[in-house]
């Protein structure tokens, strides 16, 4: 076991695990991870997603651990802006897209919980404008229908906002105004379909019932309370606005990255409009974690978040799984919630796991980026348990991290990435979306040489790292293959 971690890691490990302040009563909580015990997983996490995201093309991306009350680590990689070179940052500002309708659920609950609406109640109950064209007959579109997406209504407000170069979003009185001549795709309870415009409609109810504008009833009873200074319901125009990302659409077949305009969802905010950071969202899941942990109410009851993240509606395939403005999904042994986002320029995600108290944030400024394929690997990346084989051992603890890092394995792929894992080392050949599952051991043979490890546990072949004449560790030998060393 590696017992000697560098100087620069520990003090990174200092400063990534750092407890929210706290927001309201105190709640019971999970226990916080040792820093020390993760420091594998998390190196790993960081060398993984910096190098994935190269290998991806994906200009920037920002991304974030969280362990309930516990930032476990936060971290950027690539650009915010490409002409500019500008970093990204964890403080990068990006639009989060359809995670905008967790905020319009939270609205929405909180009104319930107040008396204001009831989940049964029809649209046309709550909103005295909301008539449709027509489309099969059936029950009432009731705000549980929308905010489980069974509403049976259209995907979209009847115009073509998503499709560039302008993306144009319509009005208030534009929508209602197109909505007079759509029709339902399904009855009621009928159907899973997803529905910006029924996320939309849900957030002018908050509108009608509050006697607010929809954005100013977020901002006082949800963002401020929760301290989500970086969060907005469109991108800010104040001084936050240097730290907006550019957003880039898919390169295509000739390797560019078209950009974006900055877009205003206008009426369509409530569903796809909100703007955001990974250390906002971050706070944001520590919330719901205090919640769920037993905290006194705070912006929304305990109970009240449990029933948005329960299921509500199954579709009748068991392919869709919904909440209560919450999508619930079944990633492999893990029930997660949380929700992604899609929008011109943005792909973003949100994992919680109620069960590890785990969540992750990844946002990129690229569309087509698999967001949901970073954050589950994190996930998975943390909960390998990377526990030593010989931790009770009196012996010294050799000190392995000067072959920590990566070799180039070009023209055959892309790198073998060495890192720290167990009581050794072990390796994976970059790019992977399945680091663990890739993962080679070593165990040390003496000097610098070293065995890879079967999976019957018996020693495989040599693996050797050479040095050069300042005795620095400078490639990376097997097979009779000399690999040179990218960076430390």
């Amino acid at each position: 076991m590696i017992r000697s971690p560098t100087a620069g890691l520990i003090a990174c490990l200092i400063l990534m695990f750092t407890a929210w302040p706290a927001q309201g009563a105190e709640a019971e909580s999970a226990p916080a991870p040792d820093p020390y015990s993760l420091r594998y997983e998390l190196d790993l996490a960081e060398r993984w997603l910096t190098a994935q995201r190269a290998y991806d093309r994906v200009p920037g991306l920002s991304a974030a651990i969280v362990h309930d009350q516990t930032l476990l680590w936060s971290g950027a990689t690539g650009y915010a802006d490409l002409a500019a070179q500008r970093p990204a940052r964890t403080d990068t500002i990006y639009g989060i897209c359809s995670i905008s309708k967790l905020f319009t659920g939270i609205a929405v609950m909180q009104l319930r919980d107040r008396g204001g609406v009831a989940l049964d109640q029809s649209l046309a109950a709550l909103l005295p404008w909301f008539q449709l064209a027509g489309g099969p007959d059936g029950p009432e579109v009731t705000l549980r229908n929308v905010l489980s997406h069974a509403s049976g209504l259209p995907r979209e407000s009847d115009m073509p906002y998503w499709v560039g170069p302008d993306f144009d979003f319509p009005s208030r009185e534009q929508l209602r105004e197109l909505l007079a001549g759509q029709e339902a795709l399904y009855p009621a309870d009928r159907y899973f379909q997803y529905s910006n415009l029924g996320l939309t409609l849900a957030g002018e109810v908050v509108a009608e019932m509050s006697g607010l504008a929809y954005e100013d009833y977020v901002r006082a009873n949800i963002l401020a309370p929760l301290a989500l200074n970086d969060t907005d319901t469109g991108f800010p125009t104040d001084a936050r606005a240097e730290r907006i990302a550019t957003g880039y659409g898919y390169p295509g077949r000739d390797a560019g990255y078209p950009v974006m305009p900055r877009y205003d969802a206008r009426a369509i905010t409530p569903a796809a409009g909100f703007t955001s950071t990974v250390l906002d969202l971050a706070r944001f899941a520590s919330w719901q974690f205090r919640l769920l942990g037993g905290a006194a109410d705070e912006v929304l009851h305990p109970d009240t978040l449990r029933e948005m993240q329960r299921v509500q509606w199954m579709d009748w395939d068991w392919s869709v799984a919904r909440g209560l403005a919450f999508g619930v999904y079944r990633v492999g042994e893990r029930t997660l919630s949380g929700h992604a986002g899609d929008c011109p320029g943005f792909n973003t995600r949100l994992f919680l796991d109620p069960v590890s108290r785990y969540a992750v944030i990844t946002m990129a400024n690229r569309n087509a980026t698999d967001v949901d394929g970073y954050a589950v690997r994190l996930l998975d990346i943390l909960e390998a348990g990377g526990t030593p084989a010989d931790d009770n051992s009196d012996a010294p603890a050799a000190d392995f991290t000067a072959y920590v890092g990566s070799y180039d394995a070009r023209p055959w792929s892309g790198e073998d990435l060495v890192f720290g894992w167990e009581d050794g080392l072990a390796m994976v050949n970059l790019p992977s979306m399945d680091p663990l599952g890739e993962m080679v051991k070593l165990k040390h043979a003496g000097g610098d040489r070293f065995r890879t490890v079967r999976s019957d546990g018996e020693p495989g072949h040599g693996v050797t790292f050479r040095r050069d004449a300042e005795g620095q560790v400078s490639h990376l030998e097997y097979h009779g293959v000399s690999w040179p060393r990218l960076e430390p």
